[in-house]
This record gives C-alpha cells, sequence and structure tokens, in this order.
C-alpha cells in the first residue's frame, strides 16, 4: 500500500500437491491507518479493519469455495451473494497470474 492508497489487498496461493488436491488462495483485505508516536518521533503505519477469506478450489482455480465469516466487501451495506461472487473473482484473476 502506499501514502495515496490506504486500502490493499494480499494473496497468497498454495498448489495442489501430493496430500492436497485443492488450489488454494488466502486473501487479506485491510486498511492502513497511518499514526504518529510522539515519544519516538516517528510515524506509524497500522493494518485495521483486516477480514481473512480462504478460497478453496479443486478443480485448479476454475471454480471456488469460499471459506469465511459473512462480511461486507463490497461496501453496499449488505452481505450477499455479490460479496461472495467479487472473492470468487479476485481469487481466479490471482490463479491465472502465472508469476505473481
Amino acid at each position: 500500500m502506499s501514502y495515496l492508497n490506504q486500502r490493499g489487498v494480499f494473496l497468497q496461493m498454495m498448489q495442489p500437491s501430493i496430500t492436497d488436491s485443492n488450489t488454494i488462495v488466502s486473501l487479506q483485505l485491510a486498511r492502513k491507518e497511518l499514526g504518529w508516536n510522539a515519544e519516538q518521533q516517528l510515524s506509524t503505519e497500522a493494518l485495521v479493519d483486516s477480514i481473512y477469506v480462504v478460497a478453496v478450489s479443486a478443480d485448479k482455480g476454475k471454480t471456488f469455495t469460499i471459506r469465511t465469516d459473512k462480511k461486507d466487501v463490497d461496501g453496499d451495506g449488505d452481505i450477499d451473494s455479490d460479496d461472495k461472487a467479487k472473492l470468487i473473482a479476485l481469487a481466479k484473476a490471482y490463479v491465472a497470474i502465472i508469476n505473481p
């Protein structure tokens, strides 16, 4: 996240292995809060309002299921299938990137 952009998405993918045939994408959505430590005279940064989502695919990233508490990720005031669809689209896009 930069100084100008206070929101961020962090993604991590685990490819299928011998012990687990699923593709797993973990997503963290967060907001950066800037502050000031008066005692040390330093600016501070903290991640706040973080939510964690796990997307699991049994078909190498073609379809995903979401494992998470229900959260309003699109900010429209309700928790519905649109929130889930946006998280799935993000996981699919990340898996499609060859060299992240």
